[in-house]
């Protein structure tokens, strides 16, 4: 009876085996998730900014990013700014004591058609990290992949040494112009693909079968084959199947729920995506200008949708977050 109970602690979580695969980040901003979960990577955007702001235990966080708002005095707007840049600075250096990694911290999505100012952005961030004693190697700014994010990525790597995560991904001429960029990671976006086609044809997908897994699939390949440093991080997943079938992947951002699921099962996982298997593949390279760039991006509706959603979810999402930092600005 005894050797019984010995198997099964032996026995390792879909999670566990994952991890051996692929480096797992934890998409939220809640700090007890990560140390559950013990990711690699941590992720935040404004929407999980906005959701751990309003909790109990972040309080002290919003407290100290007001009173230094406010200690860098000018209007209101302008306190506003310091505020909301602060408050990222300090969810991500908080993070940043939990996990081993590295955090992304996102430039406003407002700034997503504006290169200059998407690098100013970033470039003050990373100062106000380095301020707190964080080193610009455990960050990763994040910018939406429009051909401006893509440029202002390009140069931060370049001139400034910024690794830089572009998100809201949804295509392989978004993913190709990365690459061209030698960014750090790009992070396409599974679960918002998957959703756009099950919205337009009104079917099921399940397993290979779904579009955001052959989206990143084909991606994955084409780094791989074409020698490209650029990692791969899959995000915005829907169910458990969409993960496991992209075992291998080099990163996958995955939330709480997902997360506690995997860690759940004990299934045996396969490693699906394999950089040998990728460099065997069919693919024609492609020559990648800023014209056919947009005409790609232009000729694929879902791409098209979802970037332009996501940068208004995001924009949403971040004047909710002043609209209530504005009010605390007021009465404290």
């Amino acid at each position: 009876m005894s050797g019984e109970p010995q198997a099964k602690r032996t026995k390792m979580s879909v999670l566990d085996q994952l991890k051996q695969f692929s480096t797992v980040v934890a998409d939220t901003g809640d700090f007890q998730a990560m140390k559950e979960y013990k990711p690699t990577d941590a992720t935040t955007n404004p929407s999980l900014i906005l959701s751990a702001a309003g909790m109990d235990q972040y309080q002290h966080l919003v407290d100290k990013a007001i009173k230094y708002g406010k200690d860098c005095g000018g209007s209101i707007d302008e306190q506003l700014a310091e505020t909301l840049d602060m408050l990222s600075v300090l969810f991500g250096c908080e993070i940043l004591k939990i996990i081993p990694g590295r955090v992304s911290v996102e430039v406003d999505a407002r700034l997503s058609f504006d290169k200059d100012a998407s690098m100013a952005k970033a470039l003050k961030l990373i100062t106000m990290f380095a301020e707190h004693g964080i080193k610009k190697e455990r960050i990763l700014i994040k910018l939406a992949s429009t051909w401006e994010g893509i440029q202002a990525a390009k140069e931060l790597e370049k001139k400034h040494g910024i690794h830089c995560n572009l998100t809201l991904l949804f295509s392989l001429y978004q993913a190709i112009a990365c690459a061209e960029a030698n960014v750090t990671l790009i992070s396409p976006f599974v679960g918002r693909i998957l959703d756009w086609h099950v919205a337009h044809t009104k079917k099921t997908f399940e397993g290979k079968d779904d579009p955001g897994v052959m989206s990143v699939t084909r991606i994955y390949n084409y780094y791989k084959k074409f020698g490209y440093k650029t990692q791969v991080m899959g995000a915005s997943f829907r169910n458990t199947g969409e993960i496991q079938e992209l075992a291998g992947c080099d990163l996958l951002t995955i939330s709480p729920k997902l997360l506690q699921e995997l860690a759940d099962s004990e299934q045996k996982l396969k490693k699906v995506l394999d950089p040998a298997e990728a460099a065997q593949s069919d693919i024609e390279k492609v020559t990648l200008t800023e014209a056919l760039f947009r005409w790609h991006l232009n000729e694929d509706q879902m791409a098209t949708d979802k970037l332009s959603e996501g940068i208004r979810k995001f924009a949403a999402d971040t004047r909710k977050l002043e609209s209530m930092i504005k009010g605390l600005l007021g009465k404290k």
